[in-house]
């Protein structure tokens, strides 16, 4: 068994002293205003404006005022998504909310990689998770690798979102650098009936249908179903998302009970990096085939609000969740044996496996050309939470504390194997029958952990407000190697292994609300996470796993510690919402993926030290009454903290070192692959007549080094082909839409108006398969890259059966 400690952070922030002294003269400055003793009873407090007020903890709260809140929080409603007319809640975020960026590395539209202030919440299995997501409280990482499934997260069924940024410690394990917390939608808030259809590029077909409505009986309910089909801009890329979701709730003056259903089951294909060469010759090839994930899922989630008294309100949840997900990922085989070497199945320099790559061949494994690599997981995952909200005084101060717990445990079995095969004309690999029995797998695992939270703003009055806050979080993983006996451990080959990881995590802050016009801020906070499964088992230099694939017995991993410093100002000049601030966000023992001299994902995770800091400008509102604005922009600085010695086999300034080994040198200062240093946004929506809308959107970000290339000092050349990162970009989006009848719209929209080839992502590796699926003889270093799509347009109708102005007349309860 492993026990984690902390260890203390080694100096004060100086940006909190410099902001402290700052807020110090503004209060000398100002002259001072008595408290406001005046009592708020719960029913009170939720008829403060909705847009206001932001509920600071994952479970549905009464909230707590913007303005009070120390740190710049997003939010959006329903009506924002409808307006942006994105296809999900990724989509929207990469091009509206500041700080947001996507990294394609699957190139599916449901299977983004979100990059927020550097730190990602990513659906492949294996990449280090920095953001947490919940939906209705209910955290939506999964066990096995912290991974977040955004197929799984209908767009039809959001209600508000709310991008909480920094380690917040309330949000629990995985917030390292922000939070994401979802809110769906209930028939009181939604009531009405609308179906949409949508069409266009590469045969994208949708049809979503929603209704919801209530009774004077305080029965509600609501229900959407969307089916989504496209055949995909990449080759051989069709996708199929199925999404259901429904609410039952009832409510009466002092107590609140909601029961939701949400089904998924989706079939989405997903081709990953392609070899720079490729690129050139067709934009929308691929490297190797297939590339599926097979996602089924069943959740449910009882929640339930009830005001104690005027003064006291508890909320809670308790959830049930199962997911099925299969894999199956066709790729070059690794261990095809050189031409010159015994036995390798080259003719004259010419690709020939003959007999040996067939079912029951003894040389399969080295004469094959390609593998299909196969994972099956399940998890079952349950958990109980719950929160007392206490209004009130404190010292004769308004003082809103809350104090909650919560239990979570998640039921894994994990199966893995290996088939080899021979790849075709299309790069397709074709299995033979014959599997590596080194590379089959079967872990069965639990996950437990256990949370106490609590957090209190204390108003000194109507201008100063103080918040402080904690979370004490432990974690049990425990593995259980089903092939191999354990105990587990490095070199025996076992996954068995029991770990415990325990850190109690704080924050602190402070408002200024002097009044509309300005409101500065500051804050610090703590966030940690426990290394996953995943992580746990691919953590050994000497044995890289093909991710999301491959589990050894490895080391155990420290878990990570992010502590986030961050201050600014913000306010409201006639109507226009702005805000500008700085961040600062240490990493101890931040998970790193080492990527392992190939494109098919093999690599290890690691700890290091890293630190992302930068600085955030933003301004939206309404000019008038026909034109919508919002813009942001975002500088990132995302470096190493720690010298490190890494595999860098095509890395053209690789070096070998003592054991022989072609290694890389990273420094202290050296930016972190894959976090552009710059992004910029812009969005705008002008009312032409009373019934046309038309509005565009513009996401630009710059360069970014690739995976492998953490030294930053790859160049393209010799024997080494293409660039160590990829170029900067800006992509012109734009959009109208129509209002036919009171009940009939209809819409359209271009993405990528000026057809801009681009990449977002991308890794340093190798290939041994040409264009034509035909094998070299040797290995070729290359840069593979994750491109961006490139135009495509859609267009839409809208039915809704209910007039406008009675929908979402009531007000949202949550």
């Amino acid at each position: 068994m492993s026990r984690s400690t902390s260890r203390p952070h080694p100096r004060k922030p100086r940006l909190l002293v410099a902001f402290a002294a700052m807020l110090a003269a503004m209060l000398a400055a100002q002259p001072v205003v008595a408290a406001d003793k005046a009592k708020k009873t719960v029913s009170e407090k939720t008829e403060a404006p909705r847009v206001d007020v932001i509920s600071t903890t994952p479970l549905p709260s009464l909230g707590t005022a913007r303005e009070e809140i120390p740190a710049p929080v997003q939010t959006a409603t329903s009506e924002d998504l409808k307006r942006s007319q994105s296809l999900d809640l990724t989509d929207f975020m990469n091009r509206n909310l500041g700080g947001v960026h996507i990294n394609d590395v699957q190139n599916n539209p449901y299977q983004p990689d979100v990059s927020y202030r550097g730190f990602t919440a990513s659906p492949l299995l294996g990449n280090p998770q920095g953001l947490s997501v919940y939906m209705d409280g209910v955290r939506m990482n999964q066990a096995l690798g912290d991974q977040v499934s955004w197929d799984l997260i209908p767009r039809s069924a959001i209600s508000t979102i709310t991008l909480m940024p920094g380690s917040n410690p309330l949000f629990g394990l995985n917030t390292l650098g922000g939070a994401l917390s979802v809110q769906t939608k209930n028939g009181r808030s939604h009531a009405g009936t609308s179906v949409q259809t949508v069409y266009g590029s590469y045969n994208r077909r949708i049809v979503e249908m929603e209704h919801g409505g209530y009774n004077d009986k305080g029965l509600e309910w609501f229900v959407t179903i969307n089916d989504f089909r496209e055949s995909g801009w990449r080759d051989f890329s069709p996708s199929k998302v199925q999404q259901m979701f429904g609410k039952l709730g009832w409510s009466n003056a002092r107590t609140d009970i909601d029961l939701t259903y949400a089904f998924a089951k989706n079939n989405l294909i997903g081709n990953g990096f392609t070899p720079v060469e490729f690129q050139r010759q067709r934009y929308s090839s691929i490297f190797t085939r297939p590339d599926q994930t097979q996602n089924n899922s069943n959740f449910l989630n009882l929640a339930a609000k009830h005001e104690i008294n005027d003064r006291v309100l508890f909320s809670g949840n308790a959830y049930y969740r199962k997911i099925k997900t299969r894999t199956l990922n066709g790729d070059g085989n690794d261990d095809l044996l050189e031409d010159g070497e015994p036995g390798a199945p080259f003719v004259g320099g010419v690709y020939s496996p003959g007999a040996d790559c067939a079912a029951g061949a003894a040389d399969a494994d080295e004469a094959c050309s390609g593998t299909l690599n196969r994972t099956r997981a399940r998890q079952h995952n349950y958990g109980l939470s719950g929160q007392l909200t206490f209004l009130g005084e404190l010292a004769g101060h308004r003082n809103q504390f809350i104090v909650g717990a919560a239990y979570d445990r998640s039921l894994v079995r994990f199966n893995q194997s290996t088939e080899f095969g021979l790849l075709n004309a299309s790069r397709g690999v074709e299995g033979v029958g014959v599997f590596e029995d080194d590379n089959n797998k079967f872990l069965k695992g639990t996950n437990t952990t256990y949370s106490v939270f609590a957090t209190d703003t204390l108003s000194v009055n109507e201008r100063w407000h103080w918040t402080v806050s904690g979370r004490f979080n432990k974690v049990n993983v425990d593995n259980r190697d089903q092939l191999v006996a354990g105990p587990g451990g490095a070199g025996t080959g076992s996954l068995t292994g029991n770990h415990d990881f325990i850190r109690f995590n704080p924050a602190i802050g402070l408002s200024f609300t002097p009044n509309k016009l300005i409101n500065p801020y500051i804050g610090y906070n703590e966030g940690s996470r426990a290394p996953s499964t995943i992580e746990l088992g691919c953590a050994d230099p000497a044995f890289p796993c093909r991710l999301p694939n491959s589990l050894a017995g490895d080391p155990p991993l420290r878990k990570v510690v992010t502590r986030t410093t961050e201050a600014g100002l913000r306010g409201n000049i006639e109507g226009m919402r702005w805000n500008a601030g700085v961040f600062n966000a240490n990493n101890e023992d931040d998970i790193i993926f080492v990527a392992s001299g190939n494109t098919t994902g093999t690599g290890y995770f690691k700890n290091s030290d890293t630190r992302r800091r930068g600085v955030e400008l933003g301004l939206s509102g309404v000019i008038g009454e026909r034109v919508l604005i919002g813009t942001n922009y975002t500088f990132v600085d995302a470096t190493f903290q720690k010298a490190e010695e890494l595999p860098g086999e095509n890395n053209s300034s690789s070096f070998e070192n003592t054991a022989g080994e072609d290694v890389i040198a990273v420094r202290k200062g050296d930016r972190v692959p894959l976090i552009p240093r710059h992004q910029a946004k812009f969005f705008v929506d002008v009312k032409a007549t009373q019934q046309w809308t038309v509005g565009a959107d513009v996401v630009a970000l710059s360069s970014m080094f690739v995976r492998g290339n953490e030294n930053n000092q790859h160049q393209a050349g010799g024997d080494f082909g293409g660039k160590g990162e990829t170029g900067a970009f800006a992509i012109v989006n734009l959009r109208t839409s129509y209002q036919i009848t009171p009940m009939v719209s209809v819409f359209a929209r271009v993405n990528n108006v000026f057809d801009r080839e681009y990449n977002t992502a991308g890794v340093l590796g190798e290939r041994r398969v040409n264009f034509d699926g035909s094998i070299t003889g040797e290995e070729i270093s290359t840069t593979a890259f994750g491109p961006g799509a490139p135009r495509v347009g859609w267009f839409g109708v809208r039915v809704e059966l209910d007039p406008p102005k009675k929908r979402g007349a009531a007000a949202d309860r949550d």
